[in-house]
């Protein structure tokens, strides 16, 4: 057998065919994964709530999703953006408290250097010096 003739067992639009189910298929486990992480992270469901979702979801996985989807699939949405916001404020105040770690005496040597290289003026220097200080 040819390398000619088995290439063309198996059309390009074949190729394209097989590509488009893998990519189906991964979406299907993003969602389905996705689903099951928002069953539990969910605060208003009780814990029989939360089984009774997942056995539903787990055993009739497509009809489950999309009820799922379809009726708390706008809070999954708010409690997505809730987590980030709360995520985003952790690590800006995280960066502003390492930032700000620096010593009145590392930022009075700070200025100092600033000064020293002609930066900032004397005067600047002490204005600056004063609201450290102060």
């Amino acid at each position: 057998m040819s390398l000619a003739s088995s290439s063309y067992s198996y059309p390009l639009l074949g190729a394209f065919w097989t590509i488009f189910e893998i990519f189906l298929w991964v979406i299907w486990f993003w969602i389905l994964i996705t689903v099951f992480i928002d069953i539990f992270r969910s605060h208003d469901l009780s814990g029989w709530a939360k089984a009774l979702w997942f056995i539903f979801v787990l055993f009739i996985p497509l009809i489950g999703v999309l009820v799922y989807l379809i009726a708390r699939g706008g809070k999954m949405h708010e409690r997505s953006v809730r987590d980030q916001q709360q995520a985003d404020r952790e690590f800006r105040s995280y960066v502003q408290e390492t930032a700000s770690s620096a010593t009145p005496a590392d930022q009075l040597a700070r200025l100092a250097d600033l000064r020293d290289r002609g930066v900032i003026s004397a005067e600047e220097f002490n204005r600056e010096k004063a609201k450290i200080l102060a």
